[in-house]
């Protein structure tokens, strides 16, 4: 790998392709906090809260799962728990076993909200990708699976 700067040290592939990837995700997901901001009152954060619970048995998953699910901290999914209960999209629920055991919940307004912020993130997905042949997205969809520990089906 050749670097512009001879005085900068050079960067492996490897390195590379998370500067790239870093960079693809931080525009990409500014594609999608525009769209669902400006149609629907979301963030792409919010949305993949919402989505998550949505496809999680009976709407509902322990916030550490949660947090888990997606990459966050347990204090970062708190703080990004309180609009979305603020609004009635989520609701706590508490284990009625454990106490320390906490629940979030998609609401039926949520679900609402969530089937109408499909299509829009769904538009935005397609026309972003759409110039990559389909066994290359699958491919790649398969690299970013591995690198998050999760199966391609569990994202």
């Amino acid at each position: 790998m050749v670097s512009e700067n001879r005085d900068t040290p050079e960067t492996s592939a490897a390195l590379e392709f998370f500067f790239r990837l870093n960079r693809a995700y931080a525009m990409l997901g500014r594609r999608l906090d525009i769209a669902l901001g400006t149609y629907h009152g979301l963030s792409f954060a919010d949305f993949m809260v919402l989505s998550a619970l949505s496809r999680a048995p009976g709407g509902r998953m322990r916030r550490v799962d949660l947090a888990e699910r997606l990459g966050l901290t347990a204090s970062g999914i708190t703080r990004g728990l309180i609009p979305l209960e603020k609004i009635g999209l989520v609701k706590r629920q508490r284990d009625p076993r454990d106490a320390r055991i906490g629940y979030a919940v998609i609401t039926a307004a949520g679900n609402r909200l969530l089937a109408n912020a499909l299509e829009s993130a769904e538009l935005v997905a397609t026309q972003a990708l759409q110039a990559i042949p389909a066994g290359q997205l699958e491919t790649a969809s398969s690299v970013l699976a591995q690198l998050a520990g999760v199966s391609a089906a569990g994202s």
